[in-house]
């Protein structure tokens, strides 16, 4: 093998979960197929998905993996941010509510949260297995304690380092023994920030003394209970590295990460193309810098031609000696030995998923039934004719709110009619909306690129404007435990309101039940 081809196994590249390129939701980040096909032939060792079905992704897994070759020698490294499940992002497979979920049934009840915590695990680890990935970029093992995190929020498990490490090391046990790699990202601990890597370079000026008290603790315990990998984080700590963030820094992947916490496994660099190493390296340096500091793999670099050029130099050049090359590659190799190769054809990967459908099923309703919240609910249930206030992230290819969502569907038969406003038009003049009462449901939570975590204090006063024109009839919050909580004690005692921690229409029917609107005609769907 040249060295470019081994060099090319290191990289790992972003591709849709749908099989053709007119499907491609982010073409910015997601390569075309001919291109795909190109580097996978050239040897790139990984891919990462996102987007399409569950039966896409078995049909896609497949395929790229025969793009690669079908020896021994070419099995690619398949991954996916499937935090949640790998319903999360991909439709017909299990979506969980977000790992923070699980914290506050920590504080009181540790042996059932950590039981189910394993038990996310096993579902996540089964269905990636099942579907062809082998690679699950989970958990999060950053302590969310930023109730201003923007991007981290409630993908963490906790907001203390004991509830993080204890939830975090539980689901990691379920899911790498169903024979996928793990992830404990994003180190050294993302959870005190109030910015976004995905836009900029955020600082954590914490000492090295507090470091080591709270954020390391989790990514401790992973490393102990042989978490397959490692990500970086891009993040700005002085008193680790004063000049470099932590994705490009020595001091903290060999020295920290390797030689003071003893991990062996496979760092991974988080996506290169994030702005927070953009916006400051070329993509030749910054993949370059990543391998030098003590990376193995790189994740989605700007430019693949140019990341791997800048490898291939530097080693003629001895930058870094070839045997580092070599160890990159052992570890690599190491890591897929521990996966479980996915030996069913599509069809039987599909029926599989079919049979534990129900057992997962399961797991996610108690999942949801235990983290709803309520307030006020022995109250009249909201009565129309009168407004459905929906505020989501995005209104144009929103997820949660399918044709059919219990949250459109349920107050309409209540008499309530829908307004949908989106993160980007989030001003609203109460004076414009229809007459009578509102029943408020807000989709909020922290997610990436959207710079703040979602709240920033505009619905408080919304409220509060509802409240004294008396036109509050309910309200629910999907997904912020932190917009919650600054909620609820606005709310006087006769309005229902709720919260859940999920967005998908298994929360809101369950949400809006506990306000007294049950299931509407339609609700399992119409056609056009």
């Amino acid at each position: 093998m040249t060295l470019r081809r081994q060099l090319a196994q290191l990289f790992v590249v972003r591709a849709s979960g749908f099989g053709t390129d007119s499907q491609r939701r982010y073409p910015r980040w997601e390569l075309g197929n001919t291109e795909l096909q190109h580097w996978l032939e050239q040897g790139v060792g990984g891919v990462i998905l996102l987007g399409g079905s569950a039966a896409d992704l078995a049909l896609r897994c497949r395929q790229l993996q025969q793009w690669a070759g079908s020896t021994q020698q070419n099995r690619l490294l398949l991954c996916a941010d499937v935090e949640e499940g790998v319903g999360q992002r991909f439709e017909g497979a299990t979506w969980l509510v977000p790992p923070l979920a699980l914290a506050p049934l920590w504080q009181t009840d540790p042996p059932r949260a950590e039981a189910l915590a394993r038990a996310y695990g096993r579902c996540t680890g089964n269905e990636a297995q099942l579907l062809g990935l082998n690679w699950v970029l989970a958990p999060v093992c950053d302590v969310n304690n930023n109730p201003d995190n923007p991007v981290i929020n409630v993908r963490a498990w906790g907001e203390t380092a004991a509830a993080t490490t204890a939830l975090s090391r539980a689901f990691l046990h379920g899911l790498e023994g169903e024979g996928v790699l793990g992830c404990a990202k994003h180190f050294p601990g993302h959870g005190d920030t109030s910015q976004d890597s995905h836009l900029q370079l955020p600082q954590l000026a914490h000492s090295r003394e507090r470091l080591d008290e709270l954020e390391f603790v989790p990514f401790r315990a992973a490393i102990a209970a042989g978490v397959g990998s490692v990500m970086t984080a891009h993040l700005q700590l002085p008193a680790l590295d004063p000049e470099r963030p932590a994705t490009l820094s020595k001091a903290v992947l060999s020295q920290l990460l390797r030689q003071e916490l003893g991990f062996n496994g496979l760092i991974v660099t988080d996506a290169l193309v994030m702005e927070a190493i953009t916006k400051h390296y070329g993509a030749a340096e910054a993949a370059a810098l990543a391998f030098e500091a003590g990376a193995d793999l790189i994740l989605m670099p700007a430019d693949t031609a140019a990341a791997l050029t800048a490898l291939e130099q530097g080693c003629l050049e001895g930058r870094w000696p070839l045997e580092r090359v070599e160890q990159s590659l052992e570890r690599r190799r190491l890591a897929l030995a521990r996966c479980k190769p996915s030996e069913l054809d599509t069809a039987a990967a599909l029926s599989a998923l079919a049979n534990c459908a129900s057992s997962h099923g399961a797991l996610a309703q108690e999942l949801l039934q235990l983290s709803l919240q309520q307030q006020g609910c022995n109250s009249a249930p909201p009565k129309g004719p009168g407004v459905n206030l929906i505020r989501v992230d995005s209104s144009l290819a929103c997820s949660p709110l399918p044709l059919a969502a219990p949250a459109l569907l349920r107050p309409q038969a209540a008499g309530f009619q829908t307004t949908l406003i989106d993160g980007r038009s989030q001003a609203l003049d109460l004076e414009k909306l229809p007459t009578g009462p509102v029943l408020l449901q807000l989709f909020v939570r922290g997610n990436p690129f959207r710079g703040s975590a979602g709240a920033d204090g505009y619905w408080a006063e919304l409220v509060q404007k509802l409240l004294a024109q008396q036109r509050l009839a309910g309200l629910v919050v999907y997904g912020s435990p932190y917009l919650w909580q600054e909620l609820k004690g606005l709310i006087p005692a006769n309005i229902a309101i709720a919260y859940s921690p999920g967005q998908m229409p298994g929360a809101q029917a369950l949400a809006l039940q506990s306000l007294g609107l049950g299931a509407a005609s339609y609700e399992g769907g119409f056609t056009n």
